[in-house]
């Protein structure tokens, strides 16, 4: 069923009102879901499934994931995180991970943010240009 325009409207506001001092506040978020839950208005199921995705985009937007072919060094993390927190916010999280795959370079995603560094990548686009 496609949500409407007014729930879809209500949903933005309800993510709005989950903010405190331009950060998500999970507390405020349980505490908005409860309201709509106790109020129920006009297609409370939509709204809380539209609501839940937007926090979930939210939330993908103050996490980062870092690829990279071999193990980083606690130096490089640290400047890496700090490079991110500069450019994301102060509250961005990271999570890094080893993708032999990769070869070598990094691979960040931040949110819907790709910055793909890596050998693989770069052969992967000369292969399709050579196909091309």
């Amino acid at each position: 069923m496609k949500l409407s325009k007014e729930a879809r409207r209500l949903s933005k506001d309800l993510l709005r009102a989950s903010f405190t001092d331009g950060l998500l506040d999970a507390d405020k978020a349980k505490k908005v879901t409860e309201t709509v839950i106790t109020s129920k208005p006009r297609n409370y199921i939509g709204v809380l499934k539209e609501y839940a995705r937007l926090i979930r985009l939210e939330a993908a937007k103050r996490h980062a994931t870092i690829e990279s072919a071999e193990e980083l060094e606690g130096t490089e993390k640290s400047a890496l995180t700090k490079t991110l927190r500069a450019k994301f916010g102060a509250d961005v999280t990271t999570d890094y991970k080893v993708n032999p795959a990769l070869i070598g370079g990094l691979r960040i995603q931040v949110g819907s943010t790709v910055v793909d560094a890596s050998i693989r990548s770069r052969l992967d686009r000369l292969a399709n240009d050579l196909a091309a």
